[in-house]
């Protein structure tokens, strides 16, 4: 058999209906990159780093940062 028209015959199975493929959940080195990733576009949009004293969004970012640094991830 064609493996091309196996493969399709296996997708249109009714069993399959509503199944989703496995999330992959974020590892703590994911999650520090996407931090890092965030903090670098704030800086950049604004123009400095954030200041403890700014709007909620800029304490976060401050908070994040500080965190970056405190652990050696920022340099």
């Amino acid at each position: 058999m064609d493996i091309k028209k196996e493969l399709l015959e296996l997708l249109d199975d009714p069993l399959l209906d509503g199944a989703r493929p496995f999330v992959k959940t974020p590892t703590a080195d994911d999650r520090v990159m996407q931090k890092v990733a965030e903090v670098k576009e704030w800086i950049e949009k604004n123009g400095r780093e954030p200041q403890k004293d700014g709007n909620l969004k800029e304490k976060l970012m401050y908070a994040s940062l500080t965190t970056l640094k405190e652990k050696g991830l920022w340099t």
